[in-house]
């Protein structure tokens, strides 16, 4: 399939949705951008595409084929449905996308966080889908970008690689075939649980995000977030964060690798430990702090990320101590209850199942 035959929706007009959805259409992809609410897209609508500053620091116009917060219209024509909304809207996105989704569509999650296939299978179930279309996650988002205005984007820095996986994994392969047409970074990953449990979102977002609580609202957001947020101090609860996740990967099965390695793999960043790693990643560099605490790096990474990988280690005895104490400071700051409105195990059809169970769950999408 080629450009002017493919069609492709992105889903989430939010920071990565407008920088994917541009930076696509800068090649000559037919994409239609979609958002629930339509003021969000009313100015792009307008203009009918979005002015995009690439990473070699050109900036460019990106004609959109249809701009729409109509879910019906915009899966019409596509067959590959990019998801970039917080992983805490991937279960609404299931639910709204039901009655238009076909056995043809092949679903991405950009990224997935931690069960986020698993939660979207779950949800088509819910929402009575009688269709089946290939689920998949992304291990993390491709691109460091922002939204620097109501129809423009900038992004900062492409990864050199990311794994996806399916949901069964024995349709991975068949979902790479078309989405390496767009994006040749893609490459394989064994399983959903690969990608869930190398979510360094998880390590990286809710705990600097705390960790600089002070900072955050006494400047808005403003100060480099990993290169000021991160210190030899605040890396060294992420250090302790990543350990337990790795031990996590461990307990089902597999060697999650560590954040150093993901950084040296993802951004060729370099390092004697996290703290260095981090700092020396060009990747990084300019990339501004939240400017509020309600911001996805919370609600969307300690109940879809933190919640799970601590939950899946319960289900298989493993501590998450570090885990737990980001998780009740996100419960305080933000005066509610992530435990019981994150990602649990039943959201993610695997309570009780033993490690050989979900290992063939995943792998083949039957119980």
């Amino acid at each position: 399939m080629n450009k002017d035959t493919l069609r492709i929706t992105v889903i989430g007009a939010g920071h990565g949705g407008k920088a994917m959805a541009a930076e696509m259409a800068s090649r000559g992809f037919v994409v239609t951008l979609y958002n629930r609410t339509y003021d969000r897209i009313e100015v792009i609508d307008v203009r009918k595409g979005i002015e995009v500053q690439l990473e070699d620091g050109s900036s460019v116009f990106a004609p959109l084929h249809a701009v729409t917060a109509d879910m019906g219209e915009a899966l019409a024509e596509a067959k590959l449905v990019m998801v970039v909304v917080p992983a805490s809207g991937h279960r609404d996105v299931a639910l709204a996308a039901a009655p238009y989704l076909r056995d043809d569509h092949i679903v991405v999650l950009h990224p997935g966080r931690t069960g986020g296939a698993l939660e979207f299978k779950q949800a088509l179930i819910e929402g009575d889908c009688n269709c089946n279309p290939i689920i998949c996650e992304a291990e993390t988002f491709l691109f460091a970008a922002r939204s620097i205005g109501p129809a423009e984007a900038r992004i900062f820095r492409a990864k050199f690689s990311v794994p996806v996986a399916a949901f069964p994994a024995t349709r991975t392969q068949e979902a790479l075939a078309l989405l390496n047409t767009v994006y040749p970074q893609f490459i394989p990953a064994k399983n959903v649980l690969y990608t869930g449990l190398n979510n360094m979102g998880a390590i990286f977002h809710p705990a600097l995000t705390l960790l600089n609580a002070g900072w955050i609202e006494a400047r808005q957001g403003d100060f480099q977030f990993y290169m000021d947020g991160v210190t030899p101090a605040t890396s060294r609860v992420l250090s302790a964060l990543d350990r337990e996740r790795v031990t996590v990967g461990s307990a089902v099965g597999i060697r999650a690798q560590t954040a150093e390695e993901w950084l040296e793999r993802a951004y060729g960043a370099l390092g004697d430990n996290l703290y260095e790693a981090m700092q020396a990643n060009p990747g990084y560099g300019g990339i501004k702090a939240p400017n509020r605490l309600y911001h996805r790096y919370i609600f969307e990474d300690v109940p879809c990320s933190l919640v799970p990988i601590a939950l899946i280690g319960h289900q298989y005895g493993v501590d998450t101590d570090t885990i737990h104490s980001i998780v009740k400071l996100a419960n305080v700051v933000h005066a509610t209850d992530y435990w019981r409105k994150g990602r649990t195990l039943e959201r993610l059809g695997i309570k009780g199942m033993s490690v050989s169970e979900l290992h063939h769950y995943v792998e083949t999408g039957e119980r």
